[in-house]
């Protein structure tokens, strides 16, 4: 996104016969006006700022309390749903027909199933640790998706200290839209492997998610689902960044020409001044310098 401002050049206004065609005022106005539409463009950034880091506590006090409902709510009545078949299954006579054994097979089966999906949601509901740095954090859960979901999985970082320094806000928005990301992959690219890798520069912090799936569809929306792909914007917005969705082509990442679509690719971007803002000012001055 283009945020630069635009001041026009005006016409030459008549010269003045007491100073030779030189009028201090005019000449000064377009840096007045340079200036002014500078301070602007910055408190609106600010406000940007402000009202994503609101909206991202929002998300994260709601994931808190689903995850709390789930545990505390959902986990006590699956629980009592267990004993309740359990007691069933020792209570079903000798001559009992063998449709009844097999249907508590099925039931058992299907709170298996919906117990694991509860103690997942749970997990990715909670804010992870983030006592080992986003690296850390990432490596494993990029590491606990593979497994899960069976799909080829790879974690790329670049070697930079600032990563090993980030405040626990910054170093959450960048897990969780990671963590988004590769949920979405799941639950809809259809692909067969996945990367996560971050990159660094002098003034931003970018994290790449990509896929072999089936691309991005006409409507990312749908693809990303709404409420998802809101949040990674507000999460990268909240640190001055961008977020941006767009297909994968054959041999993209390798600097190849291709036109076929191969997957999808998610490219967040933070800035560091914004990322190190909260961090003790001298470790910001040690990292910056």
């Amino acid at each position: 996104m283009d945020t630069s401002t635009v001041v026009p050049f005006t016409a030459p206004l008549p010269s003045s016969p007491a100073r030779d065609g030189f009028d201090a005022s005019v000449a000064g106005e377009p840096v007045a006006l340079a200036s002014s539409a500078e301070r602007e463009l910055a408190r609106l950034r600010a406000r940007v700022r402000e009202l994503s880091a609101e909206l991202v506590q929002a998300q994260e006090a709601a994931c808190r309390h689903v995850a709390r409902e789930l545990h505390d709510g959902v986990g006590a009545e699956l629980t009592a749903t267990r004993f309740a078949l359990a007691g069933v299954e020792t209570w079903l006579p000798a001559g009992a027909p063998p449709q009844c054994a097999a249907a508590l097979a099925v039931a058992n089966r299907s709170l298996d199933a919906v117990c694991e999906a509860s103690r997942q949601a749970v997990a990715e509901l909670h804010a992870p640790s983030l006592e080992a740095g986003i690296v850390g954090a990432l490596a494993h859960w990029t590491g606990d998706f593979a497994a899960r979901t069976q799909l080829r999985t790879s974690f790329v970082c670049a070697a930079d200290v600032r990563l090993t320094r980030l405040p626990a806000d910054a170093a959450l928005a960048v897990f969780r839209v990671a963590q988004e990301a590769l949920n979405n992959i799941a639950k809809h690219a259809r692909a067969e492997s996945a990367d996560v890798r971050i990159e660094t520069s002098r003034r931003h912090l970018t994290l790449i998610i990509s896929d072999d799936g089936v691309g991005v569809t006409r409507n990312a929306r749908s693809r990303l689902g709404h409420f998802g792909l809101s949040g990674m914007q507000a999460r990268c917005a909240a640190f001055d960044g961008t977020l941006r969705v767009s297909a994968r082509r054959a041999g993209q990442e390798r600097g190849e020409s291709g036109n076929a679509s191969r997957g999808t690719l998610v490219r967040a971007r933070f800035a560091w001044d914004a990322m190190l803002a909260h961090a003790p000012r001298a470790a910001r001055h040690a990292l910056q310098s």
